[in-house]
């Protein structure tokens, strides 16, 4: 699991609701925070913050609740 951002007080936060999330769901994941553009741009997406899994981006642009989060990691991990 991984969000990607540019360092903003909103990617922060996505960051650790994303952990809270995980440690919520009982996962034994790992959250990786990353600010490389360029790792932002190799996804295609051009807004941040991006919650991506398994390298893939399930929300980007917008900080979700934490339900919200948890529901997005179920349903990728289903």
């Amino acid at each position: 699991i991984q969000v990607l951002g540019s360092g903003c007080p909103t990617c922060k936060k996505l960051h650790e609701l994303t952990v809270k999330a995980v440690e919520e769901l009982g996962l034994n994941e790992q959250v990786e925070y990353i600010t490389d553009v360029s790792k932002i741009i190799e996804m295609d997406v051009m807004s941040s913050p991006v919650l991506a899994i398994d390298g893939k981006p399930v929300m980007v642009g917008f900080l979700p609740d934490i339900e919200k989060i948890k529901s997005l990691i179920t349903e990728a991990k289903q």
